[in-house]
């Protein structure tokens, strides 16, 4: 891939590695290390005329371009692509009076939020805050501030973007409708997003944080859980989530090896009445629920935030009663433990999210109440099966109470865009591929083309 390699490096000003040169391991790794993506050639972009310069590249010879910022989102739909990163793509800035900010591509959710909180604001921002703004909006995001203000991308004022034929345009409501449309919420399938506009809020009197039990505790949790998010105003998210601690000596005793179960909430203003059905659960080893600042939002779930091998599988919930609590539990922690899943989380959904939105883009809406995710390590292939095995279990167990659908950021292996949308939006979304994008030049981790088969995000790596 030499030749490649010196035509890119010829073209632009940043870095540059082919398949075959030193450092190409490193540069293709994803954020889940477990995802062997293969581009052909990896460019660190350094700046939006690069980006542009490589789109062109693309169109002139036939290959297809994919873009990532933090690898969070990989898969290996970016096997035989150049695949753009753009880490370089930095810059914050924010219009307190109008409540918005521009946010370079290449920023992550820590950087934009500390940039905004210096004006009393805060974005839509998701459970962890390394994660790239831009893969997160294009995907829908469905964060701590769903229930409040929906989904982030419905939240886009504006993009700056390189189209397929290499040029760079500004796309929104006014300019370029359908395009707008199609990027809030369908990925990276359509244009390579340089820049985006995105509307603010205020975040004063934010609190929040943990509260955990022992496993045994897990049936009396969800049951508090329930009646809290029956009760829950839009300004309060609550996510319960039964976790497997790892054996790990630099992790405190209390946690070591355990399996417990948390309620992680984010609440904006005085919100107290809900949570009192917490109050009646014995055995609470841990609460770190305090004021927060924006900044410390990213905190709450204590989330990795090193990349490590995983298979994640994401679910939407059509209720949460008594029986599927029960079903639930029988089929994550049966003999005790969720091992060989590290998390079983569960969000509530709801409010703002759940609503039609007259001008919203592609994500739409999420009538469902609850959001079910279920991550497990894969360090060797027979800890892949052994996690599959598992998931397979719990979904099995709760094919009744699932709608079928599934956010585009909870896409994992063997799903493809028809299980994000409703076969009419997915319609919508492959013409709209056919106007901007008719030879394929730009590949998102689930194209959303009729003819592209499911793509694999899982593969083990040696």
């Amino acid at each position: 891939m030499t030749g490649i390699g010196n035509d890119l490096r010829n073209a632009v000003r940043g870095r540059v590695v082919a398949m075959g040169e030193d450092g190409y391991e490193q540069a293709r790794m994803a954020w889940n290390v477990a995802v062997r993506q293969q581009p052909v050639a990896v460019v660190e972009v350094a700046d939006a005329d690069d980006a542009a310069a490589v789109v062109r590249y693309a169109g002139r010879t036939g290959l297809a371009v994919s873009t990532q910022t933090t690898g969070h989102g990989a898969s290996t739909a970016a096997d035989g692509t150049i695949l753009v990163k753009t880490r370089a793509l930095r810059g914050v800035r924010v219009d307190a009076g109008e409540r918005v900010a521009r946010i370079g591509a290449g920023m992550p959710w820590l950087d934009v939020l500390g940039a905004t909180a210096e004006h009393g604001l805060t974005g839509a921002v998701g459970s962890s805050d390394v994660v790239g703004v831009a893969g997160y909006t294009l995907g829908g995001g469905v964060g701590w501030f769903a229930r409040s203000h929906g989904f982030a991308a419905n939240m886009v004022r504006s993009f700056e973007v390189i189209t397929a034929d290499g040029a760079r345009t500004r796309v929104s409501a006014d300019a370029d409708p359908d395009l707008f449309w199609a990027l809030r919420g369908g990925g990276g399938d359509f244009a390579l997003v340089t820049e985006l506009e995105l509307e603010l809020f205020e975040a004063n009197s934010l609190s929040g944080g943990r509260m955990l039990w022992p496993s045994e505790q897990a049936s009396a949790v969800l049951a508090a859980f329930r009646r809290a998010t029956v009760e829950a105003p839009e300004g309060l998210s609550i996510w319960c989530t039964l976790i497997q601690f790892p054996p790990f000596p630099q992790l405190p005793e209390l946690l070591r090896g355990r399996a417990m179960i948390a309620v992680d909430l984010l609440a904006q203003g005085a919100v107290t009445s809900p949570l009192r059905w917490f109050d009646e659960v014995p055995g609470l080893v841990l609460d770190t629920r305090r004021p927060l600042l924006p900044t410390e939002i990213g905190s709450i779930c204590m989330e990795p935030t090193a990349p490590s091998p995983a298979r994640i599988r994401g679910e939407l919930l059509t209720d949460l009663c008594p029986e599927t609590s029960a079903t639930l539990l029988d089929a994550v922690v049966p003999g005790g433990t969720p091992a060989p899943l590290a998390l079983a989380q569960i969000r509530h959904l709801g409010g703002a999210i759940a609503r039609p939105v007259a001008d919203a883009g592609c994500a739409g809406q999420l009538p469902e109440p609850y959001l079910l995710s279920l991550l497990g390590p894969i360090p060797t292939p027979e800890l892949a099966a052994v996690v599959t095995a598992r998931q397979d279990a719990v979904t099995t167990a709760l094919r009744s109470q699932l709608s079928g659908r599934k956010p585009l950021t909870y896409l994992d292996s063997g799903d493809s865009a028809a299980a994000a949308f409703a076969p009419e939006t997915l319609a919508r979304l492959q013409q709209i591929k056919d106007k901007y994008d008719p030879r394929s030049t730009f590949r998102a981790g689930f194209p959303v083309l009729a003819a592209d088969p499911a793509v694999t995000t899982i593969e083990h790596t040696a």
